[in-house]
């Protein structure tokens, strides 16, 4: 039996490396993507943008008065899930199988591919050059032989990184890494961690899993104990973009303001939306998923008589459903799905309304094909202006 090898694909910065790749004067420069506003929040930002201490979901004001020379756009989530497009087309041509786990970011299983490729580095040098070449972008690419270690093997070496983790040097890499770093470790578990006087990963494994889980609680102590040996804690599952779309983000530090969550709530609606759009395909159920600070995992999901056939409409019911869920405190990640999906553009809808979903439906059509060829055109952030909750 071949031996487990994952990739984990992050696409570099990726809205910004979108926004410079269309505008090459952007180049260097420190870029925020977000709209301007007292109540607006960051969606991401450049390499430059982070030497000055901007990360995304900071408050724009804030980021504005660390990097007041940065380049501030609003961003067009249908441009940056084109490009998302051609880089899962690449990935899909190169990896018998895999899980696009967000607009930027995908694992690839690649177990038993030894008679494709002469080694996992031959591959992962190939699928980096071909997505440079054909789409303008640069990637980072971790290998290991869990989706836990390759994502930490991505993030090791960026920009434009390739990081691989031998078979059976999985906790000397984490070592490496370092407990500060240790992906799902955000700022609070280590405060809390040194309370134990626990700052290394090595000490923190001289800990049981029944200690850390009373320490802890269950969720969070597991995780601690799997992470720190280098097991994957088994927090990513997906199934066939046949039957579901979703997208997640992971935020450190955590997701505690509410124009913060709004303003993710309506990234993730667009992002999905655009891609049942692009894939033609509808969906009949909106999913939201909540993971909280200590592991703790929530989900609800709603199916609408009225359907789901736009951006719009994701956005009201993932909202609906987050606030009705949520139960205070920070996120560590967000998430929005589309569920029982059924391929075509079809409105199942009645008459009374199928012609203004229709309508609906379409215009976000034109708006993709209009953005596919080199020319932006955005309804901004029309989704949530009605709400009152954002000045753009």
């Amino acid at each position: 039996m071949s031996e487990a090898v994952f990739f984990h694909v992050d696409l570099d910065a990726f809205f910004a490396a979108v926004e410079v790749l269309d505008n090459p004067s952007l180049k260097g420069k420190p870029l925020i993507i977000g709209h301007k506003g007292p109540r607006s929040v960051v969606s991401t930002c450049s390499y430059e943008a982070r030497r000055f201490g901007v990360h995304s979901a900071m408050p724009m004001t804030t980021a504005m008065r660390l990097c007041p020379q940065a380049v501030c756009v609003p961003g067009n989530m249908k441009r940056y899930s084109e490009k998302s497009k051609e880089v899962m087309a690449i990935i899909s041509d190169i990896a018998p199988d895999y899980l696009q786990a967000s607009i930027d970011e995908a694992y690839l299983d690649m177990t038993g591919t030894g008679l494709l490729y002469s080694s996992p580095r031959q591959a992962a040098v190939l699928l980096k050059e071909r997505v440079r070449k054909e789409t303008g972008l640069t990637i980072s690419v971790g290998v290991g032989s869990s989706r836990f270690i390759a994502k930490l093997a991505s993030d090791f070496k960026k920009p434009d990184g390739l990081t691989i983790v031998p078979s059976g040097l999985e906790t000397d890499f984490v070592d490496t890494v370092g407990l500060k770093k240790l992906w799902g470790v955000g700022k609070a578990t280590v405060e809390k961690l040194e309370k134990y006087n626990i700052r290394t990963t090595q000490e923190l494994r001289e800990y049981s899993l029944e200690r850390l889980s009373g320490l802890f609680g269950s969720a969070q102590g597991t995780y601690l104990y799997k992470a720190s040996r280098g097991i994957d804690p088994g927090i990513w599952s997906g199934e066939s973009k046949s039957h579901s779309i979703s997208a997640e983000r992971t935020f450190f530090p955590d997701l505690i303001e509410k124009d913060a969550i709004d303003n993710y709530l309506m990234e993730l609606s667009q992002e999905v939306a655009f891609r049942s759009l692009d894939e033609h395909f509808v969906a009949r159920t909106v999913g939201v998923k909540i993971r909280y600070p200590d592991f703790t995992t929530t989900s609800i999901q709603t199916t609408p008589q009225d359907g789901i056939y736009n951006s719009s409409d994701v956005f009201e019911y993932a909202s609906r459903l987050f606030w009705q869920r949520y139960k205070g405190g920070g996120i560590r990640l967000l998430g929005v799905g589309l569920y029982q999906m059924y391929s075509g553009d079809d409105i199942e809808q009645e008459e009374l309304f199928k012609e203004q979903a229709r309508k609906k439906r379409e215009l976000e059509r034109v708006i993709l094909d209009i953005n596919k060829k080199g020319t932006k055109l955005t309804r901004a952030s029309s989704l949530i202006k009605d709400k009152g909750r954002f000045s753009g």
